[in-house]
């Protein structure tokens, strides 16, 4: 990879990570409950003097190195992943406008900062850039276990979710819309966007940012 494309690709994820940040925010915004592992990182913060953006590239570094102990292949994406989702959250959230304390307006408020994901999701695995931190431990997982990316990403996830909500995190309705709203948001952000999963599909080792495309929501 030439200097010209790398610097390409560096500005196009770090569009992808901005979107994901920006999401997150919105979601913690609804106030309805977060995504499995912002539930955990939501907890952090009130156990320990930091944001949640540290949170979050706190985590991920943790896991990145789990990635490595298992033998599980890293990606330049999968150490920026690591780096700048978190920084974007914190960058992100003094703009993020919020919502009324309105039932229908959170939870549209909600759908909304999943769309968002849903376009960072396909913008990140678009540039091919290696799976993220978390992504990795899935695959990590499946391969040890011998067991499905389903399966393998549901343990996870659910795990975290329970360690979270334990530490006092915000596990309510919005992480299960959450949970089913996200596989059709990355599918229409992929059409809308053309971008070519067949690869991801194929090789589950090269499976960008969730494997909601080749498991739960599969594109034609």
């Amino acid at each position: 990879m030439g200097w010209k494309r790398f610097a390409y690709d560096f500005f196009v994820i770090q569009i992808g990570f901005l979107l994901f940040g920006l999401s997150i925010d919105m979601m913690v915004q609804a106030d309805l409950g977060l995504g499995p592992w912002d539930v955990l990182h939501m907890a952090l913060t009130h156990h320990f003097p930091i944001s949640l953006g540290e949170a979050s590239i706190g985590v991920a570094f943790i896991v990145v190195v789990v990635d490595v102990i298992l033998g599980e292949p890293l990606g330049w994406g999968t150490i920026l992943n690591m780096i700048f989702i978190g920084v974007w959250i914190d960058a992100l959230r003094p703009f993020v406008p919020t919502v009324p304390s309105i039932f229908w307006a959170q939870v549209a408020y909600l759908l909304l900062g999943t769309l968002v994901m849903g376009f960072g999701t396909a913008i990140y695995v678009g540039v091919d850039a290696g799976a993220g931190p978390r992504d990795s431990l899935m695959l990590a997982l499946s391969r040890i276990g011998k067991t499905s990316l389903r399966w393998s990403r549901t343990l996870l996830e659910s795990t975290t979710a329970v360690i979270g909500w334990l530490l006092g995190g915000p596990l309510w309705v919005g992480t299960i819309l959450f949970a089913v709203t996200i596989g059709p948001a990355v599918q229409f952000a992929f059409r809308t966007l053309k971008v070519k999963s067949s690869g991801y599909i194929r090789d589950s080792r090269n499976l960008g940012v969730h494997d909601y495309i080749a498991e739960t929501a599969p594109l034609p």
